[in-house]
């Protein structure tokens, strides 16, 4: 019973750090920024996951919600490109290039919050993934000194559903240690200008 209660201590700490902080699409307030996570390619294209994140980004932009994307994801082989599989998609869904940054060292979700705040400047932002990730990626995004409020995505329950839900249980305990030691991502580097260019451009 007391390792259960251990195992289960992270996941409760999400959800009670993260009420109120997440809904939909039509719920999101008004953010300049709004960032994807990458959740995987199938043959070079967003996998279906990724494309519904995607599908929710380029819904808020349409609706005036958002101004510019930040897509965050793994780039850490040639042949495997994350960002700029998701600039292609929702430039293809009416988001326009000039409106979209690209973090190519988003390796997780600690990483991808950490470098949006310190290396694209993030302050303030909408998070857009699946209800099963959304409430660790916000209280990453806070842990991490970014304002968040987080879109959780609807999702079929299939395999992958379940895993994920699952896999949650395991990886709240990482965010738990990442939000209380706060390492430094794999990778920084010096302060990029994309989100403020971004913003400046016409929309």
């Amino acid at each position: 019973m007391v390792l259960c209660v251990l195992a289960l201590t992270p996941a409760t700490w999400l959800f009670v750090t993260t009420d109120g902080e997440t809904g939909t699409v039509a719920e999101a307030p008004k953010a300049e920024v709004a960032v994807v996570f990458g959740a995987g390619l199938w043959k070079g294209d967003p996998s279906p996951y990724l494309a519904h994140r995607l599908d929710a980004a380029a819904d808020l932009y349409r609706r005036g919600r958002i101004e510019v994307v930040l897509v965050t994801g793994d780039n850490s082989r040639e042949e495997y490109d994350e960002p700029d599989a998701m600039r292609a998609y929702l430039t293809k869904h009416g988001v326009p290039g000039r409106r979209i940054v690209s973090d190519y060292a988003g390796f997780d979700t600690w990483d991808s919050c950490v470098r949006a705040k310190k290396i694209f400047g993030v302050n303030r932002a909408v998070l857009i993934s699946q209800g099963f990730h959304i409430r660790r990626a916000v209280a990453l995004c806070d842990a991490a000194g970014i304002s968040s409020y987080g879109v959780g995505v609807d999702a079929k329950h299939d395999a992958t559903w379940y895993y994920g839900g699952a896999r949650e249980v395991f990886a709240a305990g990482k965010a738990a240690l990442d939000a209380a030691f706060r390492p430094d991502p794999h990778f920084l580097g010096p302060r990029e200008p994309g989100v403020d260019r971004a913003l400046a451009s016409p929309r």
